[in-house]
């Protein structure tokens, strides 16, 4: 999938205490020279440098391991002054690395490189107990081993998280010893030469389940692996000047960003575009600036039409009927049965695509029959997952999803008149799979993540992560599924999960919610091809239904902060509009509560891609 992206959406999530997220980076800082653009500038470097000043640009405290030269020299205090502390073995500042870099028709020479005082860094080195960082981020070192060896002592001293490099002649030389460090590391970043050395082609790159590897194409951009399930990042619009410390920017800031609670794809989107505005400039000197780091830029073609955010916003707030739903109905579990969490977890996943396309257009949405009953989607996705639930509970199970047949989901899909109405069949399929095979590998069950997460000072946060990690739930970037099934635990009379203090669910955004963004004017197509792809019900490029699916969460986000109503009841109000602005019939605007303030543009329709994330 392809995306657009701003992320000032996820201000809401980005105030986490400092205190609560820190990043100790091992690698250090750097003298050197550099060649680009018939200039020769000196600046300071160095992997960890670069890292740990993209880090804390974004927003988290940022301590460095490395050679700490005494004194400190001028041109390090600014970087010295931002990390909340600098701990290694003094060193004279003679002692630090030095690298000579040239770059010409878009070949970096090293003319010189020494690696200085961070050569003698070892694991005995590191502080006793590592418990008080969220991650640690280990640079390469210029030696595969070494940086293997401090991988086993951050876990043996408590590490939370481990985040690690790489550089290609390591690749080359020790690759089995790479491949040891990914497998032990949370968060993984190289190059697409890096890739294609370890692993053949940038095609059959893969991670073990419960790992991230971050791609990056240069200016096409970057790849972001979960897994088996890639995405595909278009660069960031920039000026190079100075390349350096590009990759490292961009995994300093995206590991920021993934401890700040960001969707990984997110996270890497957001990388983009500081060290987009890194490169701009000499060094690091974008690094240093106090203002936040920048924003990817929004698909210009749709935008949220902020007054009529406020207008309907307003109009929610003084409706006392915008409350959330329980998730209890007839099509759901009753409540308190012992099967009802696993029956969630596995029915959530598989909430999506319940509609036809011919000619290529948008046909109808799915409504069929089922015990004596004309169910739409959602609902009769719902009672399906419930025939199961008393005499066969097991089904719900990860090693029973991640080896369900076709046979058997055909049969659980089965309509009263003997067919199977679902469009997208073998997508479910594969969601089963994806969701059980996951589970399986990571040794978790539904139950064992609620058990994560209410043992969390955030359990919203935690909930989000392990999700991250979970086949059926981790692909979306707007973490639709993830959403919902965070809103049915929270809301459910069981109260599976509750957010903590601070903590709030985000938009879920799924087509019935971009149709009524759209028809009500909260987000305002401006390109005319679109917008008629649109009212004409054709089928999108990812990128036209990034388009308006972003803006859409924007939209949304901002009628629950103008409402003062939870996401929960925002979200089912939004919902229930596909009774009142529905996909085939004309919308009953009379019906509507918020026809007073509508732009009545009847005539738009969602996105129609067909997608596993909604």
């Amino acid at each position: 999938m392809d995306y657009g992206y701003n992320h000032h959406w996820n201000n809401r999530e980005l105030e986490i205490s400092v205190d609560m997220t820190h990043l100790l980076v091992i690698g250090g800082a750097s003298s050197d020279i550099l060649h680009f653009k018939s200039q020769t500038a000196a600046s300071v470097g160095g992997a960890g440098m670069y890292t740990a000043m993209a880090a804390q640009r974004c927003g988290v405290q940022v301590s460095m391991f490395a050679p700490r030269p005494k004194p400190m020299p001028d041109e390090l205090l600014p970087v010295a002054d931002r990390l909340t502390s600098w701990q290694g073995p003094e060193v004279s500042p003679d002692n630090l690395g030095h690298f000579e870099i040239a770059y010409q028709e878009g070949r970096t020479t090293y003319l010189e490189a020494t690696l200085g005082a961070e050569a003698t860094l070892s694991p005995e080195m590191l502080p006793s107990d590592l418990t008080m960082y969220d991650c640690i981020h280990i640079t390469p070192l210029l030696d595969a081993q070494r940086q293997l060896d401090f991988v086993h002592a951050c876990h043996q001293r408590g590490a939370k998280r481990i985040s690690a490099g790489t550089f290609l002649d390591v690749c080359v030389d020790k690759p089995d010893v790479v491949r040891a460090i990914l497998e032990q590391a949370d968060f993984f970043f190289m190059n697409q030469d890096e890739a294609v050395s370890l692993f053949g082609s940038l095609d059959t790159t893969r991670t073990p389940p419960g790992k991230v590897l971050f791609v990056t194409l240069g200016e096409k951009g970057a790849h972001v692996i979960q897994g088996d399930f890639t995405t595909t990042l278009q660069a960031a619009p920039s000026k190079e000047l100075d390349p350096t410390g590009a990759g490292d920017t961009f995994c300093g800031a995206a590991v920021a960003y993934l401890l700040l609670g960001l969707h990984p794809v997110m996270a890497a989107r957001s990388a983009m575009a500081l060290a987009a505005q890194m490169i701009e400039h000499v060094g690091p000197t974008a690094l240093l600036w106090p203002e936040p780091a920048p924003e990817m830029p929004l698909d210009p073609r749709v935008v949220v039409a902020d007054p009529q955010v406020q207008k309907v916003a307003d109009l929610i707030g003084a409706l006392h009927e915008v409350t959330p739903f329980d998730f209890t109905d007839t099509y759901l579990p009753p409540i308190g049965h012992p099967a009802a969490l696993d029956y969630f977890f596995t029915s959530t996943l598989q909430q999506f695509g319940f509609w036809t396309t011919q000619n290529g257009k948008y046909h109808q949405p799915l409504i069929a029959p089922i015990n004596g009953m004309k169910r739409k989607g959602s609902s009769y996705l719902y009672e399906t997952y419930l025939h199961p639930l008393d005499e066969d509970p097991d089904f719900y199970t990860p090693r029973r999803q991640a080896n369900q047949t076709r046979a058997e989901m055909v049969n659980l899909f089965r309509a009263d008149n003997g067919t199977d109405p679902m469009p997208a069949l073998d997508l479910h399929l594969d969601q089963a799979h994806g969701y059980g095979q996951d589970m399986l590998a990571l040794g978790l069950t539904p139950e064992e993540v609620i058990q994560q997460a209410r043992a969390s000072s955030k359990p919203l946060k935690t909930f989000t992560e392990l999700l991250d990690m979970i086949g059926g739930y981790k692909e979306d970037p707007l973490r639709k599924k993830t959403g919902l099934l965070a809103l049915t635990l929270d809301q459910r009379p069981e109260a599976f999960l509750s957010p903590g203090k601070d903590e709030q669910i985000w938009p879920v955004i799924d087509y019935h919610v971009m149709r009524s963004c759209l028809r009500i004017g909260l987000v305002e197509v401006i390109d005319r091809e679109l917008r008629e792809k649109l009212a004409d019900r054709e089928i999108l490029a990812p990128a036209d239904e990034w388009a308006v699916r972003y803006p859409a969460y924007l939209a949304i986000e901002g009628i629950v902060a103008g409402s003062g109503k939870s996401i929960g009841a925002v979200d089912w109000f939004f919902f229930n509009s596909r009774r009142r602005c529905p996909e085939m019939t004309e919308p009953e605007c009379e019906n509507c509560p918020v026809d007073p303030v509508c732009a009545h543009l009847k005539e738009l329709f969602q996105p129609v891609l067909r997608t596993t994330f909604y």
